[in-house]
């Protein structure tokens, strides 16, 4: 028996709380990978030894594929309203163990585990959600003549395969695989290397609930994920991920032409008119960078804040004092806001984009650097970061650095500051802050970006697609389009002549 955790009495790792098997997960049993091959995991935080993890190869993958496709000829035939019960039953079992796998992520991650716990709520929410879709997965029927019927089927894919990133490890292992078996697909996740644990206690959790190979979870590192793109037997791949990664998933798949939907990076913008509170955006614009949410490792932050001359002054003076109100610590104390970043490769190439700031020009006003302190000697931290005066065309300006690194800029021109808005490659998320109406709309039909508040920043909203312009990606994620993209339509014509 597990032993339950009281989260508001933790304040340093608890590895008890880890997965107990470190193995490939698939056909409803786990397997070592051939050849024994692991890698070694570690706190970022910390830099304690969490153990080692089976490293897939392209061998394990046909085992792997082979196990799904036997999971999905049975799946595909449960009904859909049986299909909802269990994803019901999966979220009954995550909400239960809510607080052992916030700790996890907090551990294997480096996000405070304030954090990580909204992240499993809202993973929660996002699987009964698509329970509630299951019967809306409709077919038509089309006129053709008395002596015709038409119609048309909307039938599951097959083995879809989902990489995800290492910035929410939990929430988008549930959520990413929640459109997909309430479809009737079989799902292949494959985690990211830095922080697959909490993947792994999933898959203790809930693998027993669906018929063997239906849900499976592998391990390892860029092989395996491009075995899985590659696979002719994988019928769908989806990723979030970066740019880079993402190109390599779509030339892996272009040989089996198989669909892909990617979810990649983000520069994504809050502008403020005007006639907005100054306090107000300045709070949106310290909770719209994931400071406290991921240290700003997540593709939908807003790190780029264009404010108005009116009330740059004012905005600017509130932003660094908020920042600078973050309580930084361990991502195990419960009383921590800001946790750190994910490993020694991120951690350095944040800092070289902070160093390349001044060097192009910006001026640094918060943080750059190593938080002081014990408690920060051995993690990757890094303080939250302010940057102004930033020239559009600074790396800083232009590169999704995915760390707490905020850059804000002064405008009076709109039309100079929406080319500097849409001026980079990216289009995920944008928030706009007036109260003209007018404005407002306006400013939204100029902004090249998928998912956009108005007056609002960062919250996710059941059932509103979510997804990018531009090389931030193309589908749609947490609506019904999701999960009509995991079918595929048959059309059945019937003579009745005969």
């Amino acid at each position: 028996m597990r032993r339950r955790h009281d989260i508001n009495s933790l304040g340093s790792s608890d590895i008890s709380v880890l997965p107990k098997h470190r193995d490939l997960y698939y056909g409803g049993g786990w397997h070592s990978a051939g050849g024994g091959a692991h890698f070694s995991t570690y706190s970022p935080s910390t830099g304690e030894d969490l153990g080692d993890i089976a490293e897939a190869g392209s061998q394990d993958i046909e085992s792997v594929v082979a196990a799904a496709r036997r999971g999905f000829a049975a799946w595909r035939i449960v009904s859909p309203r049986a299909r909802a019960a269990v994803l019901r039953e999966v979220a009954g079992r995550i909400r239960t163990e809510k607080d052992d796998l916030a700790l996890i992520d907090a551990i294997d991650g480096g996000n405070p585990v304030c954090a990580t716990q909204r992240d499993i709520t809202g993973a929660v929410e996002m699987v009964d959600y698509f329970a509630g879709l299951v019967t809306e997965i409709k077919g038509t029927t089309i006129p053709m003549g008395v002596d015709v019927v038409n119609y048309t089927l909307r039938e599951p894919l097959g083995v879809v395969a989902r990489i995800i990133p290492s910035n929410h490890p939990a929430m988008f292992t549930l959520i990413k695989m929640a459109a997909p078996l309430a479809a009737g697909n079989s799902i292949i996740i494959k985690p990211s290397e830095q922080t697959s644990l909490s993947a792994l206690r999933i898959a203790e959790l809930i693998g027993v609930l669906f018929p063997p190979g239906v849900v499976n979870v592998v391990t390892g590192c860029s092989v395996a994920g491009a075995a899985l793109a590659a696979h002719p037997g994988i019928a769908k791949v989806g990723l979030v991920g970066s740019v880079p990664t993402g190109r390599e998933v779509m030339r892996a798949a272009a040989d089996t032409i198989k669909p892909v939907s990617l979810e990649l990076g983000g520069k994504n913008a809050l502008i403020a008119y005007p006639d907005a509170d100054a306090m107000q955006v300045a709070k949106a614009s310290v909770s719209g960078m994931n400071f406290t949410q991921s240290a700003g490792q997540s593709c939908g932050s807003t790190s780029r804040i264009f404010v108005h001359a009116a009330i740059y002054e004012a905005t600017l003076a509130a932003i660094l004092e908020g920042v600078r109100a973050i309580r930084m610590g361990l991502p195990t104390d419960p009383k921590s806001e800001m946790g750190c970043l994910v490993d020694q490769v991120q951690f350095d190439k944040v800092l070289d984009l902070i160093e390349s700031g001044p060097v192009e020009g910006a001026r640094l006003v918060a943080g750059g650097e190593r938080p002081q302190g014990e408690a920060f000697a051995r993690g990757y931290f890094v303080a939250p970061t302010v940057f102004v005066d930033v020239p559009p065309t600074s790396r800083i300006a232009r590169e999704e650095i995915f760390g707490p690194v905020m850059c804000v800029f002064r405008w009076s021109d709109e039309d100079a500051m929406f080319d500097d808005v849409n001026g980079v490659a990216y289009g995920l998320t944008a928030s706009i802050w007036t109260n003209n109406l007018a404005v407002a709309h306006r400013a939204a039909a100029r902004v090249e970006a998928g998912y956009v508040w108005i007056n609002g920043v960062g919250n996710h909203f059941l059932g509103a697609p979510f997804g990018g312009y531009k090389q931030s990606g193309f589908g749609r994620d947490e609506c019904i389009e999701e999960l009509l993209d995991f079918t595929q339509i048959k059309n059945v014509n019937v003579s009745l002549a005969v």
